[in-house]
Order: C-alpha cells, then sequence, then structure tokens
C-alpha cells in the first residue's frame, strides 16, 4: 500500500501573481523537507501549465513526488509522479486508464457516499475536505470537521489525506482523527520553507 509522507503541499498558481513566486515557492518548499508537491492551476492553459510543470520537474528533479491536479495528459507530458482528480474531473477508472497502472492516483472527495465510491476505484488514495473553513476555493463544499475525518476513516483502509483550512496551529488534531497525510495551502505561501519545517516538526 502507498505510504503518503505526513505533509502534503499544494501548489496552487491563484496564491501568486508573478510566476517567478511560484517558482520561488516550490525551491523553499523542497528545501524546507517536503517530499511530495501537488500543482494545481484551475485557470490556466494546457501550454502555460505545461510549461510551469516543466519547471517544477527541474526544480525539484527526483527527489520529490510531483502530482498534476485534474490533467491526466499534462501529468503524463511533465512526467509527474502521479495526479489527482476531483468530483468533477475525469473518472479515476479513466484516469488510470491514461496514466497507467505504475504512476499515483488520487481522488478528492467531500462525503462518506463520495468515499466510498473512491475507495472501490483504482485511486491509490483518498482526500477528504475541507476539514475546515478554507480561502482555496471560490464555492467550497461543507465543512467535515473532524467528525468527517474520523468517518472517513471507518470507511477506508486507503491512505487519507485531509485537506481545507489545515494550519499549523490544528494540523496535529487532524492526525489524531485518523488523517495519514495533510494537504496544505494557504499556510505555507508566506514563508514557506520555515512553514514546511515547523509542520514537520509538528507532525513528527
Amino acid at each position: 500500500m502507498l505510504k503518503l509522507p505526513r505533509l502534503y503541499p499544494i501548489l496552487d498558481t491563484a496564491c501568486f501573481s508573478k510566476e517567478e513566486d511560484l517558482y520561488q515557492f516550490a525551491h523553499e518548499v523542497v528545501a524546507g523537507g517536503a517530499t511530495i508537491l501537488q500543482y494545481r492551476n484551475k485557470s490556466g492553459n494546457a501550454r502555460v501549465m505545461l510549461e510551469h510543470a516543466q519547471q517544477l520537474k527541474r526544480i525539484c528533479g527526483n527527489s520529490v513526488r510531483l502530482i498534476m491536479n485534474d490533467r491526466a495528459d499534462l501529468c503524463l507530458a511533465a512526467d509527474f509522479a502521479g495526479c489527482h482528480v476531483g468530483q468533477d474531473d475525469l473518472s479515476p477508472e479513466s484516469v488510470r486508464r491514461i496514466i497507467g497502472k505504475d504512476l499515483m492516483l488520487g481522488v478528492s472527495t467531500h462525503n462518506p457516499e463520495q468515499l466510498e465510491i473512491a475507495d472501490r476505484s483504482p485511486a491509490d488514495y483518498v482526500a477528504i475536505g475541507p476539514v475546515f473553513q478554507t480561502a482555496s476555493k471560490e464555492n467550497p463544499d461543507p465543512v467535515v470537521g473532524l467528525d468527517g475525518i474520523r468517518r472517513a476513516r471507518e470507511l477506508t483502509q486507503n491512505p487519507l489525506v485531509a485537506i481545507g483550512g489545515i494550519t499549523r496551529m490544528n494540523c496535529r488534531e487532524v492526525i489524531a482523527a485518523g488523517a495519514d497525510s495533510i494537504a496544505v495551502i494557504g499556510d505555507l505561501v508566506r514563508e514557506p520553507k520555515k512553514s514546511v519545517q515547523e509542520f514537520l516538526s509538528l507532525l513528527g
């Protein structure tokens, strides 16, 4: 079974006004000790996304597993380690056919029903959220809270990633509720290297 690191940083291009800031974030996250990084771009075209992805690959090398959000085709084109899809994207079955059996595949879920479906899919891990209020989505799904993580833990033996409003202040209780890994966006942006180091120290 796949083993995920405790910290799962997400590089969301919506958090950066300039490309160089996006790349600097990646440099610092890696320098801080992160071993996985998801690239998320909800507004870019395929050409821009591929350029970003190829540059991230150069920055991270082979020491970090790079995950492409949504786009299975760009995951392959950029030689990423895996793909992560949401409820409105291609199905996990379709993505698995595109990326093959060896690359990592994750699926976002927002309630027990979605999680049970994802658990039966070819996904290697499932994500549940938002755990807390989040500013990273314009129309977020209802907050699941710590009880949502506990329920999700009961429903799956797959690696479980918690996402949504997770910070250094609340990350330990999220892990205690049953998450194997925490996905973080906002609480890494200001001081990426220092923030990653502090998360890793807190999570043990």
